[in-house]
């Protein structure tokens, strides 16, 4: 089971789209094109585009995959007193007093530049259950960090 935000479902929805009704077209078409060149055991266009089929299959499969298990959370159902999926937490690192806030979201739809995190990323999995107040240890592959939680809201 794959929950996530609507955001993040509609996204996916869209990427598939967008990989079965553009590129794979485009692809079977250099295909064919490259097919009608003749021998094809030196057909390099061939065997390039016969290589990004193959790509774009295994990437259509894997998002058909991930549809199939997906489960939209309501966000009007979450509670917002402890951090989950879906919350955007606001933390203090201790040692740098430097402040952050991330959304805690799926795998699927993390992207630090959205300063989005997967919930299976080692601050998440430190954060989980958490509430305002609490100082969480977490390691990290720079140490040790400890982060104080200051603000927790729904995403």
């Amino acid at each position: 089971m794959e929950y996530m935000s609507q955001e993040g479902y509609d996204k996916l929805v869209a990427e598939l789209y967008q990989l079965e009704h553009v590129e794979l077209p485009r692809v079977r078409e250099a295909l064919s094109e490259a097919r009608a060149q003749g021998d094809l055991s030196e057909n390099f266009e061939y065997h390039a585009a016969k290589r990004e089929q193959g790509r774009l299959m295994s990437r259509i499969r894997f998002k058909q995959r991930v549809l199939e298990f997906a489960r939209v959370i309501d966000t009007k159902r979450l509670g917002g007193d402890t951090v989950g999926l879906l919350t955007r937490v606001g933390m203090t690192n201790l040692k740098t007093n430097a402040r952050m806030t991330y959304t805690i979201v799926s795998p699927h739809e993390a992207s630090l530049p959205e300063k989005k995190i997967s919930i299976q990323s080692p601050i998440a999995q430190a954060l989980l259950g958490r509430k305002v107040g609490d100082v969480v240890e977490v390691r990290v592959p720079a140490g040790i960090q400890n982060l104080r939680i200051e603000s927790i809201e729904i995403a």
